[in-house]
Protein backbone atom coordinates (compact mmCIF):
# COMPACT_ATOMS: atom_id res chain seq x y z
CA UNK A 1 0.00 0.00 0.00
CA UNK A 2 1.50 3.04 -0.69
CA UNK A 3 2.14 5.69 2.14
CA UNK A 4 0.17 8.85 1.41
CA UNK A 5 -0.86 12.07 3.17
CA UNK A 6 -2.90 14.61 2.82
CA UNK A 7 -1.86 18.47 2.99
CA UNK A 8 -4.24 21.12 3.50
CA UNK A 9 -3.90 24.98 3.04
CA UNK A 10 -6.94 27.24 3.76
CA UNK A 11 -5.88 30.69 2.84
CA UNK A 12 -7.55 34.09 2.40
CA UNK A 13 -9.64 33.47 -0.77
CA UNK A 14 -9.57 29.66 -0.99
CA UNK A 15 -8.89 25.60 0.40
CA UNK A 16 -6.19 23.81 -1.61
CA UNK A 17 -5.50 19.79 -0.93
CA UNK A 18 -2.31 18.20 -2.15
CA UNK A 19 -1.58 14.65 -1.83
CA UNK A 20 1.65 12.79 -1.57
CA UNK A 21 3.06 9.26 -2.05
CA UNK A 22 6.24 9.66 -0.28
CA UNK A 23 7.52 6.49 -1.16
CA UNK A 24 7.39 7.95 -4.94
CA UNK A 25 8.36 10.90 -3.57
CA UNK A 26 5.82 13.04 -5.48
CA UNK A 27 2.37 15.07 -5.42
CA UNK A 28 -0.21 12.48 -7.04
CA UNK A 29 -3.18 14.99 -6.08
CA UNK A 30 -3.95 18.70 -5.74
CA UNK A 31 -6.99 20.63 -6.09
CA UNK A 32 -7.91 24.43 -4.90
CA UNK A 33 -11.30 25.50 -4.08
CA UNK A 34 -12.17 29.49 -5.02
CA UNK A 35 -14.57 30.62 -1.76
CA UNK A 36 -16.24 33.12 -3.60
CA UNK A 37 -17.24 30.99 -6.44
CA UNK A 38 -17.61 27.25 -4.94
CA UNK A 39 -19.92 28.64 -2.40
CA UNK A 40 -21.37 32.04 -3.19
CA UNK A 41 -24.03 31.60 -0.45
CA UNK A 42 -21.58 33.08 2.24
CA UNK A 43 -21.37 35.92 0.34
CA UNK A 44 -17.75 36.54 0.50
CA UNK A 45 -15.57 39.27 -1.79
CA UNK A 46 -12.17 37.38 -2.27
CA UNK A 47 -12.79 35.41 0.46
CA UNK A 48 -14.03 38.67 2.54
CA UNK A 49 -17.22 39.83 4.15
CA UNK A 50 -17.98 43.26 2.97
CA UNK A 51 -18.08 45.61 5.57
CA UNK A 52 -18.54 49.87 5.70
CA UNK A 53 -15.60 50.23 7.90
CA UNK A 54 -12.54 49.39 5.33
CA UNK A 55 -10.19 48.98 8.19
CA UNK A 56 -12.54 45.85 9.22
CA UNK A 57 -12.12 42.62 7.34
CA UNK A 58 -14.14 39.85 8.89
CA UNK A 59 -14.38 35.97 7.16
CA UNK A 60 -17.18 33.47 8.45
CA UNK A 61 -16.02 30.31 10.11
CA UNK A 62 -18.58 28.08 8.71
CA UNK A 63 -16.90 29.35 5.24
CA UNK A 64 -14.17 27.44 5.97
CA UNK A 65 -16.19 24.29 7.76
CA UNK A 66 -18.18 24.47 4.59
CA UNK A 67 -15.09 24.61 2.06
CA UNK A 68 -14.11 21.49 3.61
CA UNK A 69 -16.59 19.17 3.34
CA UNK A 70 -16.58 20.34 -0.23
CA UNK A 71 -13.25 19.32 -1.01
CA UNK A 72 -13.53 16.24 0.51
CA UNK A 73 -16.40 15.44 -1.63
CA UNK A 74 -14.04 16.78 -4.33
CA UNK A 75 -11.46 14.04 -3.26
CA UNK A 76 -13.67 11.19 -3.13
CA UNK A 77 -15.53 12.19 -6.46
CA UNK A 78 -11.78 12.08 -7.96
CA UNK A 79 -11.33 8.87 -7.24
CA UNK A 80 -8.32 9.74 -4.64
CA UNK A 81 -7.74 6.86 -2.27
CA UNK A 82 -8.53 8.59 0.75
CA UNK A 83 -8.82 5.16 2.59
CA UNK A 84 -4.92 4.66 2.26
CA UNK A 85 -4.10 8.05 3.78
CA UNK A 86 -2.11 7.85 7.20
CA UNK A 87 -1.97 10.90 8.37
CA UNK A 88 -3.62 14.75 7.36
CA UNK A 89 -1.86 18.00 8.47
CA UNK A 90 -2.99 21.40 7.57
CA UNK A 91 -2.10 25.09 7.13
CA UNK A 92 -4.02 28.29 7.59
CA UNK A 93 -3.85 31.84 6.80
CA UNK A 94 -2.12 33.39 10.13
CA UNK A 95 -3.45 35.68 12.57
CA UNK A 96 -7.53 34.75 11.61
CA UNK A 97 -9.40 34.03 15.25
CA UNK A 98 -12.20 31.84 15.89
CA UNK A 99 -14.35 32.19 18.90
CA UNK A 100 -16.13 28.83 20.42
CA UNK A 101 -18.77 28.92 23.55
CA UNK A 102 -19.29 25.91 25.96
CA UNK A 103 -21.32 23.91 23.33
CA UNK A 104 -18.42 23.61 21.58
CA UNK A 105 -16.21 20.16 22.93
CA UNK A 106 -19.49 18.05 23.12
CA UNK A 107 -20.28 18.94 19.46
CA UNK A 108 -16.84 18.16 17.74
CA UNK A 109 -16.55 15.22 19.18
CA UNK A 110 -20.28 13.88 17.91
CA UNK A 111 -19.99 15.34 14.77
CA UNK A 112 -23.23 13.30 12.61
CA UNK A 113 -22.21 12.60 9.07
CA UNK A 114 -25.75 12.74 7.99
CA UNK A 115 -25.84 16.44 8.11
CA UNK A 116 -23.06 18.72 6.74
CA UNK A 117 -20.60 20.36 8.59
CA UNK A 118 -22.52 23.75 9.12
CA UNK A 119 -25.78 22.23 10.12
CA UNK A 120 -23.21 20.35 12.65
CA UNK A 121 -21.72 23.97 13.85
CA UNK A 122 -24.73 25.70 14.81
CA UNK A 123 -25.01 27.47 17.77
CA UNK A 124 -21.42 26.53 18.59
CA UNK A 125 -19.52 30.17 17.74
CA UNK A 126 -19.35 32.77 20.77
CA UNK A 127 -18.97 35.41 17.81
CA UNK A 128 -20.28 34.80 14.58
CA UNK A 129 -17.30 35.96 12.45
CA UNK A 130 -13.50 35.99 12.54
CA UNK A 131 -11.11 38.89 11.99
CA UNK A 132 -8.25 37.50 9.62
CA UNK A 133 -4.99 39.06 9.08
CA UNK A 134 -6.05 41.80 6.44
CA UNK A 135 -8.13 43.79 9.51
CA UNK A 136 -6.41 46.72 10.50
CA UNK A 137 -8.66 48.25 12.91
CA UNK A 138 -6.92 47.53 16.38
CA UNK A 139 -4.18 50.11 16.10
CA UNK A 140 -5.41 51.34 19.62
CA UNK A 141 -5.47 48.23 20.98
CA UNK A 142 -1.43 47.49 19.71
CA UNK A 143 -0.65 50.61 21.45
CA UNK A 144 -1.73 49.32 24.69
CA UNK A 145 -0.38 46.15 24.50
CA UNK A 146 2.85 47.15 23.27
CA UNK A 147 3.09 49.88 26.14
CA UNK A 148 2.12 47.56 28.55
CA UNK A 149 5.12 45.19 27.34
CA UNK A 150 7.48 47.68 27.63
CA UNK A 151 7.28 49.18 23.77
CA UNK A 152 8.43 47.82 20.04
CA UNK A 153 12.08 46.29 21.18
CA UNK A 154 10.68 44.64 24.82
CA UNK A 155 7.32 43.63 22.78
CA UNK A 156 9.41 41.82 19.49
CA UNK A 157 12.14 40.83 22.20
CA UNK A 158 8.99 38.58 24.50
CA UNK A 159 6.41 37.40 21.46
CA UNK A 160 8.79 37.80 18.43
CA UNK A 161 7.13 40.63 16.64
CA UNK A 162 5.72 44.02 17.80
CA UNK A 163 2.17 44.47 18.01
CA UNK A 164 0.84 44.52 15.05
CA UNK A 165 -3.09 45.33 14.17
CA UNK A 166 -3.20 42.24 12.35
CA UNK A 167 -1.80 39.96 15.06
CA UNK A 168 -4.99 37.81 17.03
CA UNK A 169 -3.51 39.51 20.64
CA UNK A 170 -4.79 43.07 19.89
CA UNK A 171 -8.19 41.48 17.75
CA UNK A 172 -8.56 39.48 20.90
CA UNK A 173 -8.30 42.77 22.84
CA UNK A 174 -10.58 44.59 20.50
CA UNK A 175 -13.51 42.16 21.04
CA UNK A 176 -12.92 42.13 24.70
CA UNK A 177 -13.33 46.04 24.88
CA UNK A 178 -16.48 45.90 22.27
CA UNK A 179 -18.42 43.20 23.00
CA UNK A 180 -17.96 42.27 26.83
CA UNK A 181 -20.80 39.78 26.86
CA UNK A 182 -20.12 37.87 24.33
CA UNK A 183 -16.37 38.02 24.92
CA UNK A 184 -17.07 36.16 28.49
CA UNK A 185 -19.40 33.73 26.40
CA UNK A 186 -16.49 32.54 24.63
CA UNK A 187 -14.89 29.55 26.13
CA UNK A 188 -12.13 28.86 22.98
CA UNK A 189 -10.19 30.90 21.44
CA UNK A 190 -8.69 29.28 17.73
CA UNK A 191 -6.51 30.06 15.08
CA UNK A 192 -8.20 29.69 11.12
CA UNK A 193 -5.47 26.64 11.44
CA UNK A 194 -6.26 25.25 14.96
CA UNK A 195 -9.96 25.68 13.87
CA UNK A 196 -9.17 23.12 10.77
CA UNK A 197 -7.48 20.99 12.63
CA UNK A 198 -10.38 20.76 15.52
CA UNK A 199 -13.19 19.84 12.88
CA UNK A 200 -10.76 16.75 11.60
CA UNK A 201 -9.58 15.81 14.85
CA UNK A 202 -13.01 16.21 16.44
CA UNK A 203 -11.66 17.78 19.24
CA UNK A 204 -10.44 21.22 20.36
CA UNK A 205 -7.33 21.26 18.36
CA UNK A 206 -3.63 22.63 20.02
CA UNK A 207 -2.12 25.83 18.16
CA UNK A 208 1.21 25.33 17.12
CA UNK A 209 4.55 27.27 17.73
CA UNK A 210 4.61 28.55 14.25
CA UNK A 211 1.10 30.34 14.10
CA UNK A 212 0.98 30.32 17.65
CA UNK A 213 3.92 33.19 17.32
CA UNK A 214 1.66 35.32 15.42
CA UNK A 215 -0.35 36.31 18.06
CA UNK A 216 1.65 38.82 19.90
CA UNK A 217 0.58 35.93 23.16
CA UNK A 218 3.46 33.14 23.20
CA UNK A 219 6.60 33.73 24.51
CA UNK A 220 9.25 33.28 21.57
CA UNK A 221 11.59 31.32 23.50
CA UNK A 222 10.09 29.52 25.72
CA UNK A 223 7.35 28.34 23.47
CA UNK A 224 4.75 28.73 25.98
CA UNK A 225 2.11 31.52 26.86
CA UNK A 226 3.53 34.52 27.86
CA UNK A 227 1.73 35.52 31.37
CA UNK A 228 2.68 39.16 30.40
CA UNK A 229 1.37 39.26 27.18
CA UNK A 230 -1.95 37.51 28.34
CA UNK A 231 -2.80 40.24 30.80
CA UNK A 232 -1.96 42.81 28.92
CA UNK A 233 -4.57 41.94 26.32
CA UNK A 234 -7.75 40.48 28.06
CA UNK A 235 -9.10 39.19 31.04
CA UNK A 236 -8.93 35.33 31.50
CA UNK A 237 -7.52 34.43 28.33
CA UNK A 238 -5.31 32.03 29.37
CA UNK A 239 -8.17 29.65 30.56
CA UNK A 240 -10.12 30.25 26.93
CA UNK A 241 -6.74 29.34 24.59
CA UNK A 242 -6.00 25.62 24.21
CA UNK A 243 -2.62 24.08 24.69
CA UNK A 244 0.38 25.31 22.73
CA UNK A 245 2.20 21.82 20.64
CA UNK A 246 5.38 21.38 17.81
CA UNK A 247 3.43 21.33 14.20
CA UNK A 248 2.54 18.04 13.32
CA UNK A 249 1.88 16.30 16.51
CA UNK A 250 -0.86 13.74 16.46
CA UNK A 251 -3.95 14.90 18.09
CA UNK A 252 -5.65 11.81 17.45
CA UNK A 253 -7.36 9.41 14.99
CA UNK A 254 -9.34 11.18 12.37
CA UNK A 255 -13.20 12.38 13.54
CA UNK A 256 -15.72 9.03 12.43
CA UNK A 257 -17.65 12.23 10.18
CA UNK A 258 -14.98 12.29 7.69
CA UNK A 259 -14.29 8.20 7.65
CA UNK A 260 -18.18 7.52 7.62
CA UNK A 261 -19.29 10.13 4.89
CA UNK A 262 -16.09 10.12 2.92
CA UNK A 263 -14.16 7.04 3.12
CA UNK A 264 -11.15 8.27 5.24
CA UNK A 265 -9.15 5.61 6.63
CA UNK A 266 -10.02 4.99 10.30
CA UNK A 267 -6.90 4.95 11.30
CA UNK A 268 -5.20 8.14 9.92
CA UNK A 269 -4.12 10.20 11.97
CA UNK A 270 -4.77 14.03 12.76
CA UNK A 271 -2.12 16.44 13.63
CA UNK A 272 -1.42 20.01 14.56
CA UNK A 273 -2.15 22.87 11.62
CA UNK A 274 0.97 25.50 11.49
CA UNK A 275 0.32 28.94 9.67
CA UNK A 276 0.60 29.30 5.86
CA UNK A 277 3.93 30.63 5.95
CA UNK A 278 5.81 28.71 7.87
CA UNK A 279 4.18 25.59 5.97
CA UNK A 280 5.43 27.14 2.78
CA UNK A 281 8.90 27.04 4.44
CA UNK A 282 8.71 23.31 4.94
CA UNK A 283 6.95 23.10 0.89
CA UNK A 284 10.17 25.45 -0.03
CA UNK A 285 12.62 22.80 1.84
CA UNK A 286 13.95 25.58 3.63
CA UNK A 287 14.70 23.54 6.85
CA UNK A 288 18.54 24.57 7.88
CA UNK A 289 19.98 27.37 9.03
CA UNK A 290 21.22 29.67 6.58
CA UNK A 291 18.46 28.72 3.88
CA UNK A 292 16.18 32.10 2.50
CA UNK A 293 13.80 32.13 0.36
CA UNK A 294 12.57 35.53 -1.30
CA UNK A 295 9.14 35.65 -3.27
CA UNK A 296 8.81 38.55 -5.77
CA UNK A 297 5.57 39.26 -6.00
CA UNK A 298 2.74 42.19 -5.37
CA UNK A 299 4.75 42.35 -2.30
CA UNK A 300 8.58 41.16 -1.60
CA UNK A 301 9.11 38.51 0.94
CA UNK A 302 12.02 37.68 2.43
CA UNK A 303 11.70 33.84 4.82
CA UNK A 304 14.84 32.50 6.56
CA UNK A 305 15.37 29.98 8.92
CA UNK A 306 17.55 30.08 12.05
CA UNK A 307 19.18 28.26 14.78
CA UNK A 308 19.05 30.28 17.27
CA UNK A 309 16.13 33.09 18.29
CA UNK A 310 17.02 36.72 17.25
CA UNK A 311 14.35 39.36 17.55
CA UNK A 312 13.88 42.76 15.24
CA UNK A 313 14.95 45.59 17.98
CA UNK A 314 12.94 47.75 15.34
CA UNK A 315 9.95 45.48 15.39
CA UNK A 316 9.80 45.61 11.26
CA UNK A 317 10.28 41.62 10.81
CA UNK A 318 8.77 38.51 12.64
CA UNK A 319 9.70 35.52 14.06
CA UNK A 320 7.92 32.33 14.45
CA UNK A 321 8.52 28.75 15.19
CA UNK A 322 9.41 26.97 12.68
CA UNK A 323 7.83 23.03 11.72
CA UNK A 324 11.36 22.15 11.36
CA UNK A 325 12.14 23.04 14.91
CA UNK A 326 13.88 26.35 15.11
CA UNK A 327 12.64 29.54 13.88
CA UNK A 328 11.37 30.94 10.94
CA UNK A 329 11.68 34.87 9.95
CA UNK A 330 9.75 36.57 7.91
CA UNK A 331 10.05 40.29 6.49
CA UNK A 332 7.56 41.90 4.40
CA UNK A 333 8.73 44.78 1.83
CA UNK A 334 5.15 46.23 0.58
CA UNK A 335 6.69 48.02 -2.73
CA UNK A 336 7.48 44.96 -4.37
CA UNK A 337 6.41 44.04 -7.90
CA UNK A 338 4.16 47.59 -8.11
CA UNK A 339 7.28 49.84 -7.56
CA UNK A 340 8.91 48.09 -10.04
CA UNK A 341 6.11 48.32 -12.46
CA UNK A 342 5.62 51.87 -11.18
CA UNK A 343 9.25 52.84 -12.90
CA UNK A 344 8.19 50.90 -16.11
CA UNK A 345 5.45 52.88 -16.18
CA UNK A 346 6.96 55.99 -15.46
CA UNK A 347 9.79 55.71 -18.26
CA UNK A 348 7.21 53.95 -20.90
CA UNK A 349 9.15 51.11 -20.98
CA UNK A 350 7.57 48.34 -23.45
CA UNK A 351 8.55 45.21 -21.65
CA UNK A 352 11.02 43.36 -18.97
CA UNK A 353 13.53 42.87 -21.66
CA UNK A 354 13.75 45.76 -23.44
CA UNK A 355 14.10 47.05 -18.76
CA UNK A 356 17.31 44.47 -18.65
CA UNK A 357 18.53 46.42 -21.59
CA UNK A 358 18.20 49.62 -20.33
CA UNK A 359 19.53 48.37 -17.16
CA UNK A 360 22.52 46.29 -18.48
CA UNK A 361 23.81 50.12 -20.30
CA UNK A 362 25.20 50.67 -16.47
CA UNK A 363 27.41 49.49 -13.87
CA UNK A 364 27.15 47.90 -10.61
CA UNK A 365 26.68 50.34 -7.95
CA UNK A 366 24.65 53.16 -10.45
CA UNK A 367 27.78 55.41 -9.78
CA UNK A 368 26.39 55.67 -6.03
CA UNK A 369 22.79 56.47 -7.39
CA UNK A 370 20.32 55.50 -4.81
CA UNK A 371 16.44 55.33 -4.88
CA UNK A 372 13.64 54.92 -1.96
CA UNK A 373 10.67 53.85 -4.13
CA UNK A 374 8.06 54.21 -1.81
CA UNK A 375 5.07 54.54 -4.02
CA UNK A 376 2.71 53.46 -1.02
CA UNK A 377 3.26 53.69 2.45
CA UNK A 378 5.90 50.82 3.52
CA UNK A 379 6.09 47.95 6.15
CA UNK A 380 9.89 47.70 6.10
CA UNK A 381 10.86 50.16 7.11
CA UNK A 382 7.80 52.07 8.43
CA UNK A 383 6.93 54.77 6.30
CA UNK A 384 3.21 55.64 6.63
CA UNK A 385 3.64 58.80 4.01
CA UNK A 386 4.60 57.56 0.58
CA UNK A 387 7.06 59.19 -1.57
CA UNK A 388 10.07 58.59 -3.75
CA UNK A 389 13.20 59.65 -2.80
CA UNK A 390 16.62 60.04 -5.12
CA UNK A 391 20.26 60.61 -3.58
CA UNK A 392 22.74 61.61 -6.65
CA UNK A 393 20.44 60.04 -9.15
CA UNK A 394 18.78 62.13 -12.07
CA UNK A 395 15.47 61.37 -12.62
CA UNK A 396 15.59 62.07 -16.77
CA UNK A 397 18.37 59.13 -16.83
CA UNK A 398 15.92 56.19 -17.44
CA UNK A 399 18.98 53.53 -17.38
CA UNK A 400 19.93 54.49 -14.44
CA UNK A 401 16.79 54.50 -12.82
CA UNK A 402 16.36 50.84 -13.92
CA UNK A 403 19.15 49.95 -11.94
CA UNK A 404 18.28 51.96 -9.05
CA UNK A 405 14.76 50.08 -8.46
CA UNK A 406 16.50 46.90 -8.40
CA UNK A 407 19.25 48.05 -6.52
CA UNK A 408 16.99 49.82 -3.98
CA UNK A 409 14.83 46.72 -3.55
CA UNK A 410 17.68 44.61 -2.81
CA UNK A 411 19.61 46.52 -0.71
CA UNK A 412 16.69 47.22 1.76
CA UNK A 413 16.49 43.24 1.86
CA UNK A 414 19.80 42.91 2.98
CA UNK A 415 19.68 45.99 5.38
CA UNK A 416 16.62 45.01 7.00
CA UNK A 417 17.43 41.31 7.27
CA UNK A 418 20.97 41.79 9.17
CA UNK A 419 19.44 41.70 12.70
CA UNK A 420 18.96 37.95 12.14
CA UNK A 421 22.62 37.16 12.35
CA UNK A 422 21.95 34.90 9.54
CA UNK A 423 24.44 34.84 6.05
CA UNK A 424 22.50 32.69 3.56
CA UNK A 425 24.55 29.98 1.78
CA UNK A 426 21.99 30.51 -1.01
CA UNK A 427 18.67 32.15 -1.68
CA UNK A 428 15.85 30.40 -3.50
CA UNK A 429 13.20 32.69 -5.18
CA UNK A 430 9.75 32.51 -6.59
CA UNK A 431 7.11 34.43 -7.63
CA UNK A 432 6.46 36.29 -10.97
CA UNK A 433 9.71 38.65 -11.07
CA UNK A 434 11.57 35.42 -10.25
CA UNK A 435 11.97 35.10 -14.05
CA UNK A 436 13.83 38.07 -14.20
CA UNK A 437 17.18 37.13 -15.02
CA UNK A 438 19.09 41.08 -14.66
CA UNK A 439 16.89 41.20 -11.29
CA UNK A 440 18.24 38.18 -9.96
CA UNK A 441 22.09 38.74 -10.72
CA UNK A 442 21.42 42.03 -8.95
CA UNK A 443 20.12 40.28 -6.06
CA UNK A 444 23.03 37.44 -6.06
CA UNK A 445 25.40 40.64 -6.31
CA UNK A 446 24.35 42.06 -3.55
CA UNK A 447 23.96 39.42 -0.97
CA UNK A 448 27.10 38.13 -2.53
CA UNK A 449 25.30 34.81 -2.78
CA UNK A 450 24.06 32.28 -5.48
CA UNK A 451 20.51 32.44 -6.43
CA UNK A 452 18.22 29.59 -7.42
CA UNK A 453 15.04 29.88 -9.23
CA UNK A 454 12.26 27.36 -7.24
CA UNK A 455 9.20 26.81 -8.67
CA UNK A 456 6.53 24.68 -6.37
CA UNK A 457 3.00 24.90 -6.60
CA UNK A 458 0.99 25.19 -3.67
CA UNK A 459 4.03 25.14 -0.85
CA UNK A 460 1.97 25.53 1.70
CA UNK A 461 -0.34 22.95 0.96
CA UNK A 462 2.98 20.38 0.29
CA UNK A 463 4.73 21.96 3.42
CA UNK A 464 1.75 20.68 5.46
CA UNK A 465 1.49 17.05 3.18
CA UNK A 466 5.08 16.68 4.24
CA UNK A 467 4.60 18.15 8.16
CA UNK A 468 1.80 15.13 8.27
CA UNK A 469 4.48 12.68 6.86
CA UNK A 470 6.62 13.68 9.80
CA UNK A 471 4.45 13.45 12.07
CA UNK A 472 3.28 10.04 11.70
CA UNK A 473 6.77 8.75 11.37
CA UNK A 474 7.30 10.19 15.27
CA UNK A 475 4.30 8.99 16.07
CA UNK A 476 4.98 5.30 14.75
CA UNK A 477 8.47 5.28 16.93
CA UNK A 478 11.11 6.65 14.48
CA UNK A 479 13.11 9.87 14.08
CA UNK A 480 12.56 11.09 10.45
CA UNK A 481 14.84 13.61 8.90
CA UNK A 482 13.33 16.67 7.66
CA UNK A 483 16.45 16.94 5.06
CA UNK A 484 15.44 13.32 3.63
CA UNK A 485 11.50 13.78 4.04
CA UNK A 486 11.98 16.67 2.05
CA UNK A 487 14.28 15.67 -0.49
CA UNK A 488 12.98 15.53 -4.29
CA UNK A 489 9.93 17.83 -3.49
CA UNK A 490 10.94 21.21 -3.88
CA UNK A 491 14.42 20.86 -6.37
CA UNK A 492 15.68 24.50 -7.78
CA UNK A 493 14.97 24.81 -11.54
CA UNK A 494 17.68 23.28 -13.98
CA UNK A 495 20.02 25.62 -15.17
CA UNK A 496 18.35 28.73 -12.81
CA UNK A 497 21.57 29.16 -11.04
CA UNK A 498 23.07 32.50 -11.01
CA UNK A 499 26.26 33.33 -9.17
CA UNK A 500 27.43 36.51 -7.81
CA UNK A 501 29.76 38.82 -9.37
CA UNK A 502 32.98 39.16 -6.97
CA UNK A 503 33.49 42.76 -8.35
CA UNK A 504 30.00 43.82 -7.95
CA UNK A 505 29.41 42.12 -5.02
CA UNK A 506 32.29 44.20 -3.14
CA UNK A 507 30.97 47.45 -4.62
CA UNK A 508 27.52 46.44 -3.18
CA UNK A 509 29.62 45.64 0.43
CA UNK A 510 30.16 49.92 0.24
CA UNK A 511 27.33 50.80 -1.63
CA UNK A 512 24.89 49.70 1.30
CA UNK A 513 26.56 51.98 3.86
CA UNK A 514 25.28 55.02 1.45
CA UNK A 515 21.79 52.94 1.02
CA UNK A 516 21.49 53.07 4.78
CA UNK A 517 22.36 56.88 5.47
CA UNK A 518 19.92 57.97 2.44
CA UNK A 519 17.14 55.84 3.83
CA UNK A 520 17.91 57.51 7.38
CA UNK A 521 17.73 60.78 6.21
CA UNK A 522 14.55 59.96 4.15
CA UNK A 523 12.61 58.59 7.25
CA UNK A 524 13.61 62.04 9.26
CA UNK A 525 11.65 64.10 7.00
CA UNK A 526 8.82 62.15 6.88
Amino acid sequence: MAKLFLGLDSSTQSLSAVVIDLDARKVIYEKSLNFDKALPQHKTQNGVLPNGDPLVKHSSPLLWADALDLIFAGMKKDGVALGDILAISGSGQQHGSVYLNDRAEKILTNLNPKKSLVENLNGIFSRKTSPIWMDSSTARECAEIRKKLGGIKATAQKTGSDTFERFTGPQIRKFYKTEKAAYAKTSHIALVSSFMASLLAGKIAPIDFGDGAGMNLMDIRKKSWHDGALAATAPKLKSKLPPLAASGKTIGKVSPYFVEKFGLNPEALATVWTGDNPASVIGLGLIKPGQVAISLGTSDTFFGSMQKCQTDAHGEGHVFGSPAGGYMTLICFKNGSLAREKIRELYQISDWNKFGELLAKTKPGNGGAILLPWFEAEIVPRVNQPGVHRFDLDEKNVAANCRAIFEAQMLSMRLHSQWMQVSPEQIFVTGGASNDRALLQVLADVMNCRVLRIEVSKSAALGAALQAAHGFSTATGKKPKWEKLVAGFSKPISGSEIKPDKKAAKIYDKLIEKYAECECAALKTI
